[in-house]
């Protein structure tokens, strides 16, 4: 069985949607000096913009959002959230102190929460299992994709706006460069909201009732059956991305503190870098687990996302310490492939056994935990090592070593000990809906 010109063609819109989703929420990172210089916060406080308020709200909204996706129109819930996260990033380029810019971050993580629940169930609607890794990776190019234009983007209209006669907005005063790129980054995604509304909504498949029976099975029900499976999933999964966002929040400010270079400069290298390797080891991680199921390797998804963490580890802690920045830039280059193998592939382990009904909540809990964790709890952590511990802004590499070497290795437990019942629950969905792998 293969996927339809008609599923492929949403899934391109459906990659735009998230590339867009994270330039949004990443361009904030590059713009961190001059947020601080010009609005005289601290490391922790810039961490919580980075991570908490955006995380936080992402996260609770994802599970009433989720909820919707499996109930509701999909292609509309996507459509009305990228609507709000575009507006809420130019809200941002608004604020003239902390917490004006706090809970603009707050709404962008509202509305970035209904991408992805409603995404993920689609996907697995448009494409057999045996090409869902493969697709979910194509997905979550968006995800370096993004996070690399953001830096690309946001550097080159720092240095465009920079040398710009001062811009004075009516009832908001004269804005700083940095709240300029706000605007000029958030206010274009809303052309990509009218794109996602010509796609059509894909028909439901792989339900264990027909719809509206009553043995369909309910959310809390179903964690407890898999409670095993679930624990050492969302558990390695959130560690990871406690060392990813952690490192990957903090990577701008570490070379212009630890190696001199402007947010130009980082922006030019790290841009290319997240783009390159970043969608080369999504893409990379896809095919493989792809290439296990094929050959009937129930846990193979799973398999890739602890070669992702155990690969990446080291390289986030050499990185943040060589003092050579060529050879920290090469580092990060592999730290990002390794990291990113994992992208794709841990949303679609999740879908290989959960029923229709309950993929979009289930993607819903699997984003509120990892992100709550992850996003919340990463990017602080990072800040809290630097200013309490070290009491040195200098010593913010020796900070993402810490988080690395001490997150990393717990999550590596966690996920190899779980692939036996990571299988245990694959096979159960296949007994459940009555097929084979497809």
């Amino acid at each position: 069985m293969s996927a339809s010109w008609r599923a492929w063609g949403t899934l391109g819109v459906l990659v735009l949607a998230y590339t867009v989703s994270f330039v949004d929420r990443t361009i904030l990172s590059l713009l961190i000096p001059a947020i601080q210089a010009d609005l005289a916060i601290s490391d922790t406080q810039a961490s919580l913009l980075a991570g908490f308020a955006f995380a936080v709200f992402y996260t609770v909204m994802g599970i009433p959002l989720g909820r919707l996706a499996d109930r509701w129109h999909r292609r509309n819930l996507i459509g009305l959230g990228i609507t709000v996260w575009c507006l809420m990033t130019a809200a941002c380029g608004l604020a003239r102190n902390f917490w004006q810019l706090f809970f603009a971050r707050v709404g962008v993580g509202v509305g970035e929460a209904a991408l992805s629940p409603a995404a993920y169930s689609m996907i697995a609607d448009l494409f057999p299992r045996h090409l869902l890794g493969r697709a979910i990776a194509v997905y979550s190019v968006g995800l370096p994709v993004g996070s690399g234009l953001a830096l690309l983007i946001g550097g080159v209209v720092i240095g465009w706006v920079a040398d710009l006669p001062p811009v004075v907005l009516p009832g908001v005063g004269t804005l700083a460069p940095w709240q300029l790129t706000f605007l000029l980054v958030g206010l274009p995604g809303l052309l990509v909201a009218g794109l996602v509304m010509l796609v059509r909504e894909p028909p439901r498949r792989d339900r264990v009732a027909e719809p509206g029976a009553s043995a369909a099975p309910g959310l809390l029900a179903f964690l407890g059956r898999n409670r095993r499976v679930l624990l050492h999933h969302f558990g390695g999964l959130s560690l990871l991305v406690v060392v990813v966002y952690g490192s990957t929040a903090w990577i701008p400010t570490f070379f212009m503190r630890s190696h001199g270079w402007d947010a130009a400069d980082i922006g030019l290298a790290y841009g290319l870098v997240f783009i390159t390797c970043g969608t080369g080891g999504l893409l990379a991680g896809g095919q493989l687990a792809d290439y296990w199921w094929r050959r009937g390797r129930l846990d193979g998804h799973l398999r890739v996302v602890l070669l992702s963490v155990a690969g990446m580890t080291p390289c986030f802690a050499a990185m943040a310490l060589v003092p050579s920045p060529a050879v920290a830039l090469g580092l990060l280059a592999a730290a990002t492939f390794l990291s990113s193998l994992h992208g794709g592939v841990a949303g679609a382990a999740l879908q290989l056994f959960t029923p229709n009904e309950l993929r979009g909540q289930m993607t819903a809990v699997y984003f509120f935990i990892a992100n709550l964790v992850g996003l919340g709890l990463g990017p602080t952590a990072v800040a809290l090592i630097t200013d309490v511990v070290f009491a040195d802004q200098q010593a913010i590499g020796a900070s993402i070593a810490w988080l690395a070497l001490t997150a990393g290795p717990l999550s590596v437990v966690l996920l190899a000990t779980g692939l036996r019942h990571y299988r245990e629950s694959v096979a159960g969905l296949q007994q459940a809906v009555g097929g084979a792998p497809a």
